[in-house]
């Protein structure tokens, strides 16, 4: 009996460099090189990069605040066969990033989603603290008002070690917050600028941690957060 013909790829999630540009990999460049399109978070930043890679692609915008009014057109491309490349500006899409949506309507459309694996920064972060890999949770940003200090509630029984993002103007109140519901001598690392020229990774107590990036004049880059689960 004849077999059927394997279902061709109509959306690829292609994760993109945090920072140093040589960690793309040779299958991200070949599909970007192949699809019909690039859905960008930014599309100037993911012009630089394609730019950088020698490839002229079309790209359309898809970011957190238009994803429920386009996605329905563009479901509707592929279902005609067009295939495009979901990307965000650094990293994996779907890892707070814009993804989700659009994976799982492909899904319930029955298309075929194929995912690369590449650059995320809660990996190289969870390794660089030196603490317990083996059992992680990814907690991703915290809320950022309603349900924050709810959520810190809970993670005060947690054994695993924990990973969060977070953005340069919130990090000391929340390394402060954290140290306030696990205790001040948790210990936990901060790492920011990963893969970056002026990458940095710092070890201490949360109580240390609050102290040392509340005293100085600028912080930049994405920041990760790990800390250290409760210790039984």
């Amino acid at each position: 009996m004849p077999t059927e013909a394997p279902t061709e790829t109509a959306l690829y999630i292609v994760p993109t460099p945090i920072g140093n540009l040589e960690d793309i990999t040779l299958r991200a460049i070949r599909v970007l090189g192949e699809v019909d399109v690039v859905l960008a978070e930014d599309t100037r930043t993911s012009g630089r990069l394609l730019q950088h890679l020698g490839l002229k692609k079309p790209m359309q915008s898809y970011h957190l605040h238009n994803e429920h009014k386009v996605v329905a057109h563009l479901l509707e491309r592929l279902e005609k066969g067009e295939r495009m490349a979901l990307v965000s500006d650094a990293g994996t899409p779907g890892i707070s990033d814009p993804g989700f949506l659009l994976v799982r309507e492909c899904l319930a459309k029955g298309l075929k989603v194929e995912c690369l694996p590449g650059a995320t920064a809660l990996v190289p972060a969870l390794l660089k603290s030196g603490f317990g890999a083996e059992r992680f949770t990814f907690e991703g940003f915290l809320p950022v008002k309603k349900g924050r200090q709810t959520r810190l509630r809970e993670l005060t029984a947690e054994t695993r070690t924990m990973i969060f993002y977070e953005s340069p103007h919130r990090i000391v109140k929340t390394l402060e917050q954290l140290a306030e519901a696990l205790g001040p001598e948790r210990m936990a690392s901060v790492s920011r600028e990963l893969t970056k020229l002026f990458e940095e990774t710092v070890t201490d107590t949360l109580a240390a941690l609050a102290k040392d990036f509340g005293g100085r004049s600028s912080i930049k880059g994405e920041i990760v957060i790990v800390v250290q689960g409760l210790r039984e």
